[in-house]
């Protein structure tokens, strides 16, 4: 749910909680209470990136950037969330040609817990290409070494292997 939708529901609730406690129907004044509790820790917590999430695999990152530009506390999310925010962020970033800031976001991503160790590999991968292109071959292998301890899909091997060949040429 996006904000707006969200604050559209926590008024449709505000309103049947004002006309439950008049009505003296206190059982139900207690159920609105705790949906509109969970609207708002929901908003804090889990924010838009669900939403964004399912934009970012349609590849529609206008409205990606927009729906994670309504949370505006990252710091807030919980850790399931804030590691595809910081993701999707690097990315968006990446496509439009703002390095350090890609790196900031995935350097945050590489730091956070994550279900399934491909999708820590994506951002390793990432910041090893970024590395790259930044001429600090330095980190290249350190990366690489992290990502080959993964277990990864033929595709995620293939441009490992491709950044490997670029760091050979390079150095």
């Amino acid at each position: 749910m996006n904000t707006r939708a969200r604050m559209i529901v926590i008024g449709i609730a505000v309103t049947f909680l004002l006309y439950a406690v008049f009505e003296k129907h206190y059982n139900i004044s207690i159920y609105i209470l705790g949906l509109i509790g969970y609207l708002i820790w929901s908003h804090y917590r889990e924010g838009t990136v669900f939403l964004a999430t399912q934009a970012f695999h349609k590849q529609d990152y206008e409205k990606t950037k927009s729906l994670l530009a309504e949370i505006k506390d990252p710091d807030k999310l919980r850790k399931g969330r804030r590691n595809y925010y910081e993701f999707m962020m690097g990315n968006i970033a990446l496509k439009e040609e703002r390095i350090d800031e890609a790196e900031y976001h995935f350097q945050l991503a590489s730091r956070l817990p994550w279900k399934r160790e491909t999708e820590k590999g994506f951002v390793l991968i990432n910041l090893a290409n970024i590395s790259l292109r930044k001429q600090n071959y330095d980190r290249v292998p350190a990366y690489i070494e992290l990502v080959r301890k993964l277990k990864l899909t033929e595709r995620q091997k293939g441009i490992v292997e491709k950044i490997e060949r670029e760091l050979n040429k390079q150095t």
